[in-house]
C-alpha cells in the first residue's frame, strides 16, 4: 500500500524556499539532515524542533507583512 502525503503545497513554487528554511532551521538547531531527503533517523524531538522553528519564523514574517512589524 502506498502512502500519499497530506502536506500539499498551496503554492508549489514555494517548495525551494521551504526546503531552504528547513535546512537553515536544522543548521541553527544543530540537527543534521540527509541530503537525499530521507530523515527517518531524526528523533521526534529533533523533527518537532525544526517544525517549531519554521512555524515561529513564518509567523514572524506574516506579522511583519500584516502589521508592518508591529505586535498586536
Amino acid at each position: 500500500m502506498s502512502r500519499q502525503s497530506s502536506n500539499n503545497l498551496v503554492v508549489p513554487q514555494a517548495k525551494a524556499a521551504l526546503n531552504q528554511m528547513k535546512m537553515e532551521a536544522a543548521s541553527s538547531l544543530g540537527v543534521s539532515l540527509s541530503q537525499d531527503g530521507y530523515n527517518g533517523n531524526l528523533t521526534t524531538r529533533e523533527a518537532g524542533s525544526i517544525g517549531g522553528y519554521i512555524t515561529k519564523k513564518l509567523v514572524q514574517i506574516a506579522e511583519q507583512q500584516i502589521g508592518g512589524g508591529q505586535r498586536f
